[in-house]
């Protein structure tokens, strides 16, 4: 498949699995799980929909917790690794923009996928749709302010120090990223983008958290802490 037509995600699918291994990268351990998971565990979420999903690693975390979970990915290689690591899991081809499901999951995780996809209003609105009254949307996006950095992410100054520019912040566009065989187009958007669709669902915020990286040497650790990569937001459907 054309890059340009899935992102470079079909092109990169082998390279991305040797990347995140079966725990993930260095974002999603240190940073990411314990906060996602500590708003689920000990809730009554019964039903989970992953959207992007890609080879699995949320939905055995889920799983693990005893919520049924189904992943939809639109790369088949990833499918394929999940169904690999999982042979009992339901793993489908699918996008965001396209799910059908109408009120059937407590739960809907996009664990950094936002910025993948480029039709966000029509996933939003498919996200919402495919939530029961009641239920919950939790999303870990990468920071507006860190998307409007790439693909140039930090410099050095004249005077040799490691800084972090942000520019264009206000223009949507499409981002070119690439490291360790991996080739991927990122969105960035204002915060105001992604807020302001999710409320027009009339979906109501519950958290919204920059979390703080829990392990790591010390230099991945200062690089969080000076310009914190993501941010954790849950929402919840009127019941």
């Amino acid at each position: 498949m054309n890059d340009e037509v899935d992102g470079g995600w079909a092109s990169s699918a082998q390279a991305w699995i040797v990347e995140q291994g079966e725990e993930g990268d260095y974002g999603r351990r240190a940073v990411l799980d314990a906060p996602m998971l500590a708003r689920i565990e000990g809730r009554s979420f019964a039903r989970a929909l992953d959207v992007g999903c890609g080879e699995g690693r949320f939905c055995r975390i889920m799983q693990r917790l005893g919520i049924r979970t189904t992943g939809i990915d639109p790369t088949e290689a990833l499918l394929a690794r999940a169904k690999q690591l999982d042979p009992a899991g339901d793993y489908r081809p699918g996008r965001a923009e396209d799910i059908t499901e109408e009120a059937q999951f407590d739960l809907v995780v996009s664990y950094l996928t936002l910025i993948d996809i480029p039709d966000i209003e029509t996933a939003i609105v498919k996200m919402a749709t495919a939530l029961r009254p009641g239920g919950t949307l939790l999303i870990a996006n990468l920071t507006s302010f860190n998307t409007a950095n790439m693909p140039d992410g930090w410099r050095r100054d004249g005077d040799g120090v490691a800084r972090f520019s942000i520019d264009h912040y206000m223009e949507e566009r499409p981002i070119w990223i690439a490291w360790r065989g991996i080739r991927l187009q990122n969105w960035h958007r204002p915060l105001s983008t992604y807020m302001t669709l999710l409320l027009n669902q009339g979906l109501q915020l519950r958290l919204f958290t920059e979390p703080r990286p829990t392990a790591g040497d010390p230099a991945q650790i200062a690089r969080h802490l000076r310009v914190p990569y993501f941010h954790i937001m849950e929402w919840q459907k009127p019941a």
